[in-house]
């Protein structure tokens, strides 16, 4: 049975002004999230900004998004790293916390090889009992999971069920989903061409356009889902200029920008990572009120 199916929100990780986690407003969010129709909540993924989280901080937040959702929708963690005992360790510590799946990002940085990527992921699915979906995004991690590794991955191992597709290449997706005879759940890791993907069987989005709009997302799913491919595409159309906006710079920093601008008080980002530029911040709000967001 897949983990979820439809709308993931790739939820942002909400600070307050000196940088600790806003664990108030990451419970309104979430609340925000179920009642707009979100499917399932990612949390600690890249929008969740778990590269600057320390250790302590990133199993805190997973449990707190799990007593947050209070079992309404999943509730799905990202642990993976470049090390692979510290994906075991987040992976264990998550799975102890209630999660319903595991999204784990290739090792980056490492640039590891196939075979090390089956190692990786085989040795993390062996530490848990829980669902793993694998999450392939190679403009961030300069590692690529190729079809015949996913497909492997999938045939060998128990619990990997699923992979985030954020490669932009629906060709690559389509591979691998013949490979694995279209049993493996393909979520979009683009926001961008969810419906393309869906038309290959993909299962529904890992959003970060789901912050800002929950509703269309779902409904953009939805509507594909019941056959009606024309209100699907439609929703995708009318969301590229938004879509464009909201990575206008590397993502999390336009997402919280439109968050705070929305009055959802998302907060600060933490270094490396900077506030948006005036200018395309500006670009990012004209963008938003065009799509019909409220701005505070």
């Amino acid at each position: 049975m897949s983990i979820f199916k439809g709308a993931g929100v790739a939820i942002v990780t909400p600070m307050k002004n000196n940088e600790e986690v806003n664990y108030d407003r990451l419970e309104q969010m979430i609340e925000y999230q179920i009642n707009q129709g979100t499917d399932c909540i990612i949390i600690a993924g890249t929008t969740g900004e778990s590269s600057t989280l320390t250790t302590e901080e990133h199993a805190e937040v997973i449990k707190a998004a799990v007593k947050f959702a209070k079992h309404r929708i999943p509730v799905v963690a990202g642990t993976g790293s470049n090390c692979t005992r510290e994906a075991i360790h987040l992976s264990e510590e998550a799975e102890k916390a209630g999660v319903d799946g595991l999204l784990c990002v290739t090792p980056y940085y490492n640039k590891a090889t196939q075979g090390g990527l089956i190692r990786y992921y085989t040795e993390i699915a062996n530490s848990v009992k829980l669902p793993i979906i694998m999450y392939n995004v190679p403009s961030r991690t300069g590692c690529n999971i190729l079809p015949e590794t996913a497909a492997k991955l999938y045939h060998d191992v128990e619990n990997i069920v699923a992979i985030k597709e954020a490669t932009g290449n629906v060709a690559q997706a389509a591979k691998t989903m013949y490979l694995t005879d279209g049993k493996l759940d393909l979520y979009s890791g683009e926001d961008g061409i969810v419906v393309p993907l869906m038309s290959i069987g993909a299962i529904g989005v890992i959003s970060v356009w789901s912050n800002v709009a929950p509703k269309d997302v779902h409904d953009m799913c939805m509507a594909f889902f019941d056959g009606d491919t024309k209100k699907a595409m439609e929703i995708q159309l009318k969301a590229q200029p938004l879509i464009e906006a909201l990575f206008s710079e590397v993502n999390p920093i336009p997402v919280k920008k439109a968050l705070n601008l929305m009055g959802m008080e998302a907060g600060p980002l933490r270094s490396p990572l900077t506030e948006m530029t005036d200018a395309n911040a500006a670009k990012l709000a004209e963008t938003m009120k065009n799509y019909g967001i409220k701005l505070a």
